[in-house]
């Protein structure tokens, strides 16, 4: 301990103060410690009495001498310091022979006593029965050991200045060594040990082992402690390990590769785990065991050295078939194999060159083999090779993998049943959604969906593409609340619904409304725990490709992102309403007009969340992408994937439907309309108008059909609707006639009687066209029709 009185500095007779005094007390020498201990020189002190550094004498502190006797203090006491402030110290006086003088020594008292109870607890540790304690040199050899240590049989004569003569393995020496070289601290580390009473037989002991410094940070030796194992302490460590790494992911392959992976090096130099082929697809394995039924794939491998060797059945490869052999029908039975030697291996195979080819490795001596049973069922077997490692397997380790092998079998069932609702989930979803790519007068698009990353499973997210009268179009996006079957249940109820209403021709917040009010009765039938699990955004948008308009309005949804040809950006001022299932707010639609070549982006939340960014974040970076990717000589499903691509470094959490559509304009020269006043006599007229028209584009073939077609449109225009009524052909890949006027009666089909003067028109209507209907505006209703038109009647040159 030096003068400074630190506890935690080393114990030093370096650090003691010495004092020499005559026999009235008066200093006679004065050493340097304990100038450092009190702050006083040898030139303040010598000559004067000691008695005066301790702060209970009467003169406050005067250095006068004295010639009062004075008999020296031992012990603990105080001493001040030239500060004022006091000093605990112990004291010890010792007499000089043949002199009347003392030599007085003096040592801070907290440093003095962490070394005595320091050396206490060396001591007691020396004394312990059960524990083993090298104390080495930097050369290995002993200094200090509890040679009576129980651990060691006892005291035994002669011994050896090493611990690799006390403990016979020269890899404890080793790891000492490198304790002494690296400092690195070793804890609990399990060591074989002969045992000194039966010849040839081992144990296992636990060794712990840290450097000796100085106090100068010098290595000056290596402590060593042992202690008693009843058990490789390596089985204990792969058995946390197995159960901490193995069922971390319902992944069948990962599962699989993760219980490779633990078991080399610790229980072998090489692993393999064979898996049957239902299993892998989520199946279960055949329960009827036996030759030939065992179709088996080598699911996962792990290496000590790292490479798997080239002879042996590689991973991924499918086993033969396997022969009806004893050890198989053992390992179907569920008992673990053990072939401690060479020369069992061939006897066990019954000399099957094409198993010993394909399973056992060049150097292969001793292997351990365990089923993989769970549920009752056969699922596959785990097999380990020692070709490096000396020692043969034993029966501990063939328990040990049965143990690891039964856990790991659960995960891996687990892992199957997983795949095999995922698969049946992700197989309702796709048949759920519509064609992923569309080509229409109106637009391109493409649609893809990602279910998400980490066992969130597929959910509700879809994407729709509605083909609408007069070559207009419906896009849809939507996200239905929750995970599972039962949003992907939902999701295809609300996929219908939206089908079914777009077909009446609603404007965009109308159809919002209806599919709302639908929200709110799933959630009345749903049960009470369920109901405010019910729920869904969504985007709605009608693109006229004749006007060029986009009309959309959202529940709670993200708006659409469009890019013009340019590649500038093109803002929407979408006011969004309450999600699908809150109802009591109305919803807003918002119209726009896009460029032709326009690309048109509709997504779930899922492609813009993340766990490094905002929402907002994810958005500006999404419209970077399309504005890098929005090539018009760009495929469509290109740009989607490589969107998504995005996304691989950083799974998604949430599931992603994605829609981009390329939007087209109908040339003006393809489309004729006039207007008419609610005259009798207009008919006529507008039947030649369309025939001109017609003739025009080269569509003779139509001409008679769609005369019999404006004249009864247009009759009823006049006669039930007013003026003025409007008449407009639009000619694509089919030709489409509509007839507009300001009344909002519905036109209804029916089946005239023989003694009925009228009623036959709209029967005649709907025998000359593929489909017709009518829809509503703000200022009056549209009577549709559409004809197909065939490769005669093409457009004049």
């Amino acid at each position: 301990m030096n003068s400074s009185g630190d506890p935690g500095s080393a114990f030093s007779l370096s650090g003691m103060a010495a004092v020499l005094v005559d026999e009235e007390g008066t200093v006679l020498r004065w050493s340097r410690t304990a100038t450092e201990l009190v702050g006083r020189t040898a030139a303040e002190v010598c000559g004067r009495p000691i008695r005066t550094l301790f702060p209970e004498a009467d003169d406050g502190g005067s250095l006068a001498p004295r010639s009062t006797p004075w008999s020296p203090p031992t012990g603990r006491v105080t001493l001040q310091h030239r500060s004022g402030r006091r000093i605990e110290v112990v004291l010890h006086a010792l007499p000089l022979d043949g002199s009347a003088e003392l030599l007085i020594l003096a040592s801070p008292a907290p440093g003095l006593a962490d070394w005595e109870q320091s050396a206490s607890f060396l001591h007691s540790l020396l004394a312990q029965d059960r524990i083993a304690v090298r104390i080495h040199d930097t050369g290995m050899n002993v200094v200090r050991t509890n040679a009576t240590s129980a651990i060691c049989d006892g005291p035994r004569p002669g011994l050896a200045p090493r611990l690799r003569d006390a403990i016979s393995t020269e890899h404890t020496e080793a790891v000492l060594r490198r304790v002494l070289e690296t400092g690195r601290t070793v804890i609990d580390q399990t060591q074989r040990m002969r045992s000194p009473r039966e010849p040839g037989s081992q144990s296992f002991f636990s060794l712990s082992a840290f450097r000796l410094e100085d106090a100068a940070g010098r290595p000056t030796g290596v402590a060593a402690m042992v202690t008693e194992s009843k058990q490789p302490r390596r089985h204990v460590d792969l058995r946390h390990e197995a159960a901490t790494r193995i069922g971390g992911s319902l992944d069948i392959a990962r599962t699989a590769q993760d219980l490779a992976d633990v078991l080399v090096p610790a229980l072998g130099d090489l692993t393999s785990v064979d898996l049957a082929e239902a299993v892998l697809k989520g199946d279960e394995p055949p329960k009827i065991l036996g030759p030939g039924l065992w179709h088996m794939h080598r699911a996962a491998v792990a290496s000590a050295s790292g490479q798997w060797p080239a002879g042996l059945l590689q991973p991924g490869s499918t086993m033969p078939i396997q022969p009806d052999i004893a050890v198989l029908r053992r390992l179907q039975y569920g008992e673990t194999i053990l072939v401690p030697d060479v020369a069992s291996i061939s006897s066990a195979v019954e000399d099957n060159t094409e198993l010993i080819r394909l399973n056992v490795p060049e150097r292969g001596h001793s292997n351990v083999t365990a089923p993989l049973f769970a549920r009752g069922l056969m699922l596959g077997v785990v097999s380990v090779w020692r070709t490096e490692q000396t020692e043969p397997h034993d029966q501990d380790d063939a328990d040990l993998l049965a143990e690891i092998a039964s856990r790991a079998a659960l995960s891996v069932d687990n892992a199957r049943r997983y795949a095999r609702e995922h698969r049946a989930a992700v197989a309702l979803q796709q048949s759920l959604l519509p064609r992923a790519t569309t080509d229409t007068p109106a637009a391109e698009t493409t649609g893809l969906y990602r279910p998400a990353a980490g066992g969130a499973d597929i959910s509700g997210d879809w994407f729709d593409v509605i083909p609408l009268p007069s070559l207009r179009v419906a896009f849809v996006v939507g996200d239905v609340i929750g995970h599972g079957l039962r949003a992907s249940a939902t999701m295809g109820r609300l996929r219908t619904a939206v089908r079914t209403l777009a077909d009446l021709e609603l404007e965009p917040n109308e159809l919002l409304t209806h599919l709302d009010a639908l929200v709110q009765q799933l959630a009345a039938e749903a049960p009470p725990q369920d109901r405010d699990t019910v729920g869904a955004t969504c985007l709605y948008a009608v693109y006229d490709p004749v006007s060029r308009c986009c009309t959309m309005a959202s529940a709670g949804h993200f708006p659409p992102i469009a890019v013009r040809p340019d590649r500038t950006v093109q803002d929407f001022e979408v006011s969004p309403g309450p999600p699908l299932g809150v109802g009591g707010m109305p919803f807003e639609t918002t119209t726009v007009t896009l460029e032709p070549g326009s690309l048109l982006a509709l997504f779930t939340d899922g492609l813009v969340e993340g766990d490094d960014h905002d929402v907002d974040a994810g958005i500006h970076r999404l419209t970077r992408r399309l504005i890098a990717l929005c090539s018009p000589d760009r495929r469509l499903d290109d740009t989607g994937r490589a969107l998504l691509t995005d996304t691989d470094d950083t799974p998604p959490s949430d599931d992603i439907a994605l829609l981009l559509a390329r939007t087209r304009a109908t040339p003006a020269e393809n489309i004729a309309s006039w207007e008419f006043p609610a005259d009798p006599a207009v008919v006529t007229k507008a039947r030649e108008a369309a025939t001109r028209q017609l003739t025009a584009w080269g569509l003779d073939d139509l001409v008679l059909t769609t005369e019999l077609i404006v004249s009864e449109l247009v009759t009823n225009a006049i006669r039930y609707g007013g003026a003025p009524l409007g008449l407009r052909l639009i000619h694509e890949d089919i030709l489409v006639c509509e007839v507009t006027d300001p009344s909002n009666t519905q036109p209804r089909l029916r089946r005239a009687l023989t003694t009925d003067e009228g009623g036959r028109g709209l029967f005649l209507v709907a025998q000359l066209t593929t489909r017709w209907g009518s829809r509503y505006g703000q200022h009056g209703k549209t009577i549709w029709t559409e004809q197909p038109i065939t490769t005669n009647s093409s457009p004049a040159l």
